[in-house]
Formats: C-alpha cells, sequence, structure tokens
C-alpha cells in the first residue's frame, strides 16, 4: 500500500531538489520510517505533494535504486528495498574512529576546497585595525559609482602575471560580492528576452544554471572531451538552440580538472563570434599561472572573466572580480549599483590593503602551496586510480574503479564519515552522469585527519560492495 504520510521536508535542504530528496529517502530508511518492503508514492503524487517536477522526483527514485535502497516493480511501482545493504535505523552515521577530540563530528568534508590558514587571519585582522582607524564621513555615504575606483585600481595587482588581452584598467573591473555574484552581474548585463539561452559545459559548476535560472534563462548543455568544451559541438547547439551566452572554465574545468590548449581557445573564441556570443569565463579556481591566453585574451570585445578571492584567501570576504569586456566596464558597475549598490566600503577598504601591500598575493601563492602538500598526499592514496588533476588545483576528478556506482560510493563514504560529490551534482538535468567524483582537498584539517579519511575511501575504493545492482 502506498505510504500517503510520508512527506519529506526538502525546503531547508541545500544544493539541488533531487539530491534533497535522495538524503530524505536515505534518512527515512535509516530513521524506520520508510520500513522495508513499504510502497512508495508514484513519481507524480509525490511530485505534487513537495512542489517539484516529476522529473526531480523520477531521478531521485533512480538513484536510491541504484544504490539499492529502493526496488522497482513493472507495473506495480516502487517500494524500499528487503535485500539492500544500507545503514540500520541505529547505525551511526559517522564511524567513531574518524573523531578528533577537538572535532565534533568527526566528519572531514572533502566537498567543498577548505582553505589553509597560511596567514589570512593576521592579515586581515592587520587590515582591519588599519582601516576601522580612518573611518571617516565616507563610509556613512551609499558605495555610489564610483567611488570604489581606489579598490579596484588596487585589485589590476592580482591579475598580474596573467594574459587578458589589452591592458587591463580599474575601468574595465566590476567589484562582485564573489564569484557567484560576478555570474550573475555577467549574465543581468547581457541576457535579453523572456527566455534567453545559455550554454554551458555539460559537466558543471552549478553556479552556472543557478545563475541562470535567476535570470529566467534557459540552459543547454555542450559535449565535453579531455580539454574541455569541444568547438564542433558548441557550434551545432548555437545552431540548434540560438543562444546569447556560454560559460566556459577553460584553465581548471571544474569538475574535471580539463585545460583548453591554445588551438581549442582560439576555436572556442571563433565559434562565439559567428553565433555572437558573450563569454563567461569562470577562473574562481585559480590553478598557478598557465601562461596561456585567456579567452578574454582572444575575444576581448565579447569575454567576461570572473573570478574572487574565495579559493585561495578567504571565502567568507564574498570579494570577487569581473574584467567585462572591452567598454562594458560601465555598464557593468551600473549593473552592479542597481543590484546591491556596490562593495560594502569595510570590504573595499579591507581588500585594498591587501592587494597593496603585497599580502593578497602572498597569501595567494602560500595557499596554493599548502594545496599541493595536499594535493601530493592524495596522490601516493589514489596514485593508481583513474585521476583528473593538476599541479596547485585544490581538487581531483576520481573515475570509479569497476565495482561501483558514484551514488553509492559517496553515501557509503558518508557513513565512514568523509564527505564527496557525485558527478550528479554537476550534470545538467535530464544529462548523463558518468561514475565519478569529486574530492577536494581540505586544508582546515591536520595532514593526519586529512591523510586517515583518504585511507577511508581507499579501503572502500579495494572492496566494492558484492550486492550492488546491476
Amino acid at each position: 500500500m502506498t505510504d500517503t504520510k510520508w512527506h519529506p521536508e526538502l525546503t531547508q535542504s541545500a544544493g539541488p531538489k533531487y539530491l534533497s530528496l535522495v538524503r530524505a529517502l536515505r534518512d527515512g530508511v535509516r530513521r524506520g520510517d520508510l520500513a522495508p518492503g513499504m510502497r512508495l508514492p508514484t513519481v507524480r503524487d509525490l511530485a505534487w505533494r513537495l512542489g517539484v517536477t516529476p522529473g526531480t522526483v523520477a531521478r531521485a527514485y533512480q538513484i536510491a535504486t541504484q544504490e539499492g535502497l529502493l526496488e522497482a516493480a513493472v507495473g506495480r511501482g516502487t517500494f524500499v528495498s528487503t535485500q539492500s545493504r544500507r545503514l540500520g535505523p541505529t547505525e551511526p552515521l559517522y564511524r567513531q574512529s574518524m573523531t578528533d577530540p577537538d572535532d565534533d563530528d568527526g566528519v572531514v568534508d572533502l566537498r567543498s576546497p577548505q582553505l589553509p590558514d597560511v596567514g589570512q587571519t593576521a592579515a586581515l585582522s592587520r587590515a582591519m585595525t588599519e582601516a576601522a582607524q580612518e573611518i571617516g564621513q565616507s563610509w556613512l555615504e551609499y558605495p555610489g559609482l564610483r567611488r570604489d575606483r581606489y579598490c579596484r585600481e588596487a585589485a589590476v595587482e592580482w591579475f598580474s602575471g596573467c594574459s587578458l588581452g589589452p591592458v587591463v584598467t580599474p575601468d574595465d573591473i566590476v567589484l562582485t560580492l564573489g564569484g557567484q555574484n560576478g555570474l550573475n552581474v555577467a549574465m543581468q548585463c547581457c541576457l535579453r528576452g523572456d527566455r534567453p539561452v545559455v550554454l554551458c559545459e555539460e559537466l558543471a559548476y552549478p553556479g552556472f544554471r543557478h545563475a541562470a535560472r535567476l535570470n529566467r534563462a534557459e540552459v543547454v548543455p555542450v559535449a565535453l572531451d579531455a580539454e574541455g568544451m569541444v568547438p564542433e559541438a558548441l557550434d551545432a547547439a548555437c545552431r540548434r538552440f540560438g543562444g546569447q551566452m556560454v560559460c566556459i572554465t577553460p584553465d581548471a574545468q571544474n569538475p574535471t580538472t580539463a585545460r583548453m590548449g591554445m588551438e581549442r581557445r582560439r576555436a572556442i573564441a571563433e565559434v562565439a563570434r559567428r553565433h555572437d556570443l558573450q563569454i563567461v569565463e569562470d577562473d574562481c579556481y585559480t590553478a598557478p599561472v598557465s601562461g596561456l591566453d585567456s579567452l578574454r585574451a582572444m575575444a576581448p570585445e565579447r569575454a567576461w572573466h570572473v573570478t574572487s578571492l574565495s579559493k585561495t584567501i578567504s571565502a567568507g570576504m564574498r570579494f570577487g572580480i569581473v574584467v567585462a569586456p572591452e567598454g562594458m566596464g560601465e555598464a557593468g558597475r551600473l549593473t552592479a549599483q542597481h543590484s546591491y549598490f556596490g562593495l560594502p566600503r569595510p570590504v573595499t577598504d579591507i581588500a585594498t590593503r591587501l592587494f597593496t601591500s603585497g599580502e593578497a598575493m602572498r597569501l595567494r601563492h602560500a595557499a596554493q602551496d599548502e594545496m599541493g602538500r595536499r594535493l601530493q598526499i592524495l596522490l601516493r592514496s589514489f596514485g593508481n586510480l583513474d585521476l583528473g588533476w593538476q599541479p596547485g588545483l585544490s581538487f581531483v576528478w576520481l573515475r570509479l574503479p569497476t565495482g561501483w556506482r558514484a551514488s553509492t560510493f559517496t553515501r557509503m563514504a558518508e557513513a565512514e564519515g568523509v564527505l564527496l560529490r557525485s558527478a550528479d551534482e554537476y550534470v545538467l538535468q535530464d544529462g548523463h552522469a558518468p561514475n565519478a567524483v569529486r574530492i577536494a582537498l581540505s586544508g582546515g584539517v591536520s595532514e593526519e585527519r586529512f591523510q586517515r579519511a583518504l585511507d577511508r575511501l581507499r579501503q572502500l575504493l579495494d572492496s566494492p560492495p558484492a550486492d550492488l545492482p546491476v
């Protein structure tokens, strides 16, 4: 009989709704709310109850079935499995062996890179103290369209050694509340009509699609290969769907770690010109300077180069930088002014001090060096596996060995106290997720804890579940 009373709460969960529903199914099984053999609501019924699309529920049911939590019987419905390998209602979510005395839950979070403290807290403290000593009338006024010029002038230093085309000036720069806000500003400047089209990599940073939805845009996936977005696939997508903007991560593709070569970059820029596409170039995961020309260098009339301090200095600062296309800096700043009146004066004062003192660049390199050491630890543990990685990049892409599915692996890693991101979180709706996971490097825990987390993952990888559904 269908359980008409089960109604999971998804409004408080972060991330895609289908993954929130998968977590609710796991929790329901673990607590005993969903008993073995219980018949679940139909896809359409549960979608109506939760206020989501039927595709969201169907995708969650599919993942939970792959994990062995559910069973689908043709013509009868979907049931809680009576045979699956899963956590019992009394089994703790995280094993005690992962717990340190100074940590509350023993969890090692490898979903997003956690910055090591290589001097940021001390540098921020100094900058804040100096800024506080110079508080004046300007702090009582709105930031204004041009009052952040002093910070834009200082921020130019961040791009030393980068090839962004013609000399970057303060007039080209838009200051934003982090990289995600930078994506929104670029889209707000460029997208027109009731249903504009944004093209992006078929496996992509979820923030691309979130920003597109906020701007009423339809997102169209474009195929990837070992170098990232395929120019011929982009051209074909433009011919079929049109498009006003393409979102690309050429230097450190998230999540696959791919890097475009020069010929590929030139081809992408040519397709963008042919179809009059604006380009958003995401450079938030800053790896060591590659020496390759950026897309903005190749198409300065149409490329929006987006970066931030979040991955190398401080995510809490919410400081982002957009290098707008030639002649579009004022339009970008006007959009920012209309949206959020510019960055808060304390943030621009602190950031300016970090830039002008040289602290920002020093901290950037120190953080990358520390992440490089963490990467070497990971490679020693996983070096014989199918990994995508780059020196200095703070995450790796693990293509799972035979016997594993990404959804099952992330669930069982979670039971061991290690949090990962499955490929499902990067695929666009109705897209195909490869059998892979992204592992971020954590600089926020000791090397010993980081190594123990990797050891747990390695033990799982070497012992795939015998009862994995086929």
